[in-house]
């Protein structure tokens, strides 16, 4: 389970540093996709293998099925974890999630979330006042 939160820059080649908590459970090479709320979303391939295996059962025939399975699947990659602990991340997913040079790097228990510092700053200070309200709308899911 990915958990906690990471700050660290990435360079002018778009090398970033995998937090050494999150490498092994991620293992060596790992898919990283366009996620949610412009940021970007990284799976050990087991996780990836059985989202995907969800996907495949969304109707076709369903227009935001189709869109959102385009979005996911054509921005993902496999990634390697070289030796100093990075990953290079293609130009098109750091200009999705506006990578530039401080980034945060969250655990969200079966997947990883890399952020702009900026963004993740802006998104934690939108929600925090909101947290208590969303809280109980979850509750219908027995959290």
């Amino acid at each position: 389970m990915f958990m906690g939160e990471y700050q660290h820059n990435i360079d002018t080649k778009g090398r970033l540093i995998v937090p050494a908590k999150f490498r092994e459970d991620l293992g060596q090479t790992f898919v990283i996709t366009r996620g949610l709320d412009k940021c970007i979303f990284a799976y050990p391939l087991d996780e990836w293998k059985q989202l995907e295996e969800k996907l495949k059962q969304l109707p076709l025939t369903k227009k935001d099925a189709r869109a959102f399975t385009r979005f996911f699947f054509s921005g993902a990659v496999e990634c390697e974890i070289d030796k100093q602990g990075r990953i290079n991340v293609p130009s098109p997913l750091r200009n999705y999630a506006a990578l530039d040079k401080e980034c945060v790097v969250i655990g969200v228990s079966n997947r990883v979330e890399v952020w702009s510092k900026e963004q993740w700053d802006t998104y934690v200070e939108e929600s925090e006042d909101s947290f208590g309200e969303i809280a109980e709308n979850l509750m219908d899911f027995d959290i």
